[in-house]
């Protein structure tokens, strides 16, 4: 069965999937401070975390409305969010072992950009990296690169494909002892060990090689969260870890089968990919407490606040609808997966939208659990054996503390149940998560045309799974 996998979910904002998070008492409020990111960091790494990864976003949304003011005035999700990689140098510089991911979008970035951004980053973490590939939602942040609309939702994934393609042949453009430093010869490096990648495809020309050389993990620990039909089988081909929101543990396992038996077709095995469900802990000393401290966090959401993340995650203005009718909108372009987890809320009874906006606000539809340490564990321990994960994204509900209570009072008795490591025993993050560096669908024996190939033959079947 192995250990249980742990990340922690953070945006480099206010916010986090709580919108309660910057009005939180407990809330430290300088979230424009390095010392406030590498405060986090340390907790995490107190705690053992395998890592720690930062969601992102291009654009101030302005979906609700058409315009930014609810947004910014309530302070959703995109009001603010700062470069996230500049914050993971910052973060390594005050840690040892840690994994630090960030987002980086395959829509609106080059590969050559990002394939030199997260080998740098590897380098310097000396193998603690990871790249949490979004192909971005919405019609803002195509505003903000010169393009009217954003692309539709299969395509999207098509250039992601290629997106990914293009990024492992420049991080495999070194090969593992190119570089040699030989002072006496006056050597620097074998020109025969160094390659062009020459690629010309539909979305993308690149020529290679990289200027940097081959990082320690090979290439970065590769991160996604599609969750649509086009999405898990993009995530099947690359995905090396897997961050998804699943309501029920009957969701999870059903999610869980479904991916893994994905993976076959691109030789890949099951655990060349974890699966980590996101859970927002309210930790008490008593059940009683944890409740309350639970109903104190959602009493602090406006329903508005969550509409405005909401609509900007559909890439649909939801000020168009009544409040107190039940969601009107029947398809969307933007976050497909979301889409279905917010129907779902009106699977029984129809539920207002001011409900539906104050429930999205508390957590982004992440499931709460609230209880004791003990009761916590418990949780944890029967979706991890029941295999509807293979781990856990921590959400926070106020920062740091809900990291500290979690790494205090929980995770020693994971510890003590033999579920959770005692120490790091590796070095890379990959070696945390027991990947090896031959996990990635291209880094296998199967060559770029295998590859080609089977992005075809998704590409053609994308109308039939897509949900």
């Amino acid at each position: 069965m192995g250990q249980i996998h742990l990340a922690a979910f953070l945006i480099a904002g206010a916010v986090a999937h709580s919108h309660a998070l910057w009005r939180h008492p407990e809330t430290d409020p300088d979230f424009l401070s390095p010392r406030y990111y590498q405060r986090i960091a340390e907790i995490l790494e107190q705690g053992k975390f395998d890592l720690v990864f930062f969601a992102d976003r291009l654009a101030i949304s302005d979906a609700y409305g058409r315009d930014f003011q609810v947004g910014v005035r309530y302070g959703d999700q995109d009001a603010v969010r700062l470069d996230p990689v500049p914050l993971l140098a910052m973060m390594a510089a005050r840690t040892e072992r840690i994994g630090l991911g960030a987002t980086r979008s395959t829509t609106y970035y080059h590969p050559y950009q990002v394939a030199r951004t997260f080998a740098t980053l590897d380098q310097l973490t000396e193998g603690r990296s990871a790249w949490n590939v979004v192909t971005s939602v919405n019609d803002a942040e195509a505003q903000n690169f010169g393009l009217k609309e954003h692309l539709e939702h299969d395509r999207r994934y098509d250039r992601a494909d290629e997106f990914l393609e293009v990024t492992h042949k420049l991080w495999n453009s070194w090969e593992k002892d190119a570089l040699i430093l030989d002072r006496d010869k006056g050597e620097f490096a074998d020109p025969n060990k160094v390659n062009y990648v020459d690629h010309e495809g539909e979305w993308f020309t690149c020529r290679g090689p990289l200027n940097v050389p081959r990082s320690p993990q090979q290439h970065p620990v590769i991160i996604q969260a599609g969750a649509s039909g086009r999405g898990r089988e993009f995530a099947a081909r690359w995905a090396e870890v897997i961050f998804t929101i699943q309501p029920t543990i009957e969701q999870g396992q059903t999610f869980y089968r479904d991916v893994k038996s994905r993976l076959t077709q691109y030789g890949r095995r099951s655990e060349d990919c974890k699966i980590l469900l996101a859970i927002m802990p309210f930790i008490g000393e008593t059940e009683a407490i944890a409740l309350e401290r639970q109903a104190l966090h959602n009493s602090l959401i406006h329903p508005l606040v969550g509409l405005s993340t909401l609509a900007s995650h559909l890439n649909v203005d939801l000020s168009q609808y009544s409040l107190d009718q039940s969601l009107q909108v029947e398809t969307v372009e933007g976050m497909r997966s979301m889409f279905d987890l917010v129907k779902q809320l009106s699977r029984h009874e129809a539920v207002p939208l001011a409900e539906i906006g104050r429930r999205y606000g508390t957590s982004v539809l992440v499931p709460q659990i609230a209880g004791t340490p003990e009761q916590i564990a418990d949780r944890l321990e029967l979706w991890f054996t029941a295999q509807a994960c293979d781990g856990f994204v921590i959400s926070p509900a106020h920062l740091p503390g809900s990291f500290t209570e979690f790494v205090q009072s929980v995770i020693p008795l994971l510890q003590q149940r033999g579920l959770f490591r005692q120490e790091y025993t590796g070095t890379t993050l990959r070696e945390h998560l027991e990947l090896s560096a031959n996990s990635g669908f291209v880094t296998h024996s199967n060559n770029l045309s295998a590859n080609s190939s089977a992005s075809s033959s998704i590409n053609s079947s994308t109308a039939s799974v897509a949900l």
